[in-house]
């Protein structure tokens, strides 16, 4: 699992990453089942994850406890709820496991000290905030603009394998649609 993180870190940062050794010593490996809860809302998130393998959902309960998909996060990808990771205030989302996952996890006081010594750590860092935000905004804006067919179009041509790896109803909670529209405009396509 490491290596996998290390590819990571020289895809964005290049194969001269000093003190590489010390940031993955940082990293701890886990191994969690399927439908297991990493972090639920009202808990302060106490970790950064980064995904080896497998699928994780960030999502939120509506009052009727249906589950609304802010992100899913395979494999290549980084997961937390950074504002409650952040500032050490309980967490307004929850971060579940749909598939086995095989996560790298560093806590608070790890990344902190990453973000410290590790110049290229503080880089890495920015390159996460910036994509996740820069995702959630065009997420939102243009799911604003699109009518539900062309949301699941979106979906085949920008996150194609998310298609045919997770169930109908994960995927209408990301794309904003009622589960049963979803499956009908799948249907159609």
């Amino acid at each position: 699992m490491l290596e996998k993180l290390k590819q990571h870190l020289i895809s964005r940062l290049g194969n001269e990453v000093e003190n590489m050794d010390l940031v993955l010593s940082k990293f701890k490996p886990i191994k969690v089942k399927r439908n297991e809860f990493l972090l639920r809302e009202s808990e302060p998130c106490n970790a950064v994850y980064f995904v080896a393998k497998g699928c994780l959902q960030v999502f939120v309960y509506d009052k009727e406890m249906n589950e609304t998909t802010r992100d899913i996060a395979i494999e290549d990808s980084w997961c937390s709820e950074l504002i409650s990771f952040g500032s050490g205030n309980p967490a307004t989302e929850n971060i579940k496991t749909i598939e086995p996952c095989e996560l790298l996890m560093i806590d608070r006081a790890g990344f902190k000290e990453m973000m410290e010594t590790v110049p290229q750590f503080d880089k890495v860092y920015k390159q996460i905030l910036e994509a996740s935000y820069a995702n959630s905004v065009y997420r939102i804006n243009t799911f604003v603009a699109l009518s539900a067919l062309e949301r699941i179009q979106w979906l085949m041509k920008n996150r194609p394998t998310l298609m045919n790896r997770l169930p109908s109803k994960l995927l209408a909670s990301y794309l904003g649609i009622n589960k049963d529209v979803f499956s009908r405009l799948k249907s159609k396509l």
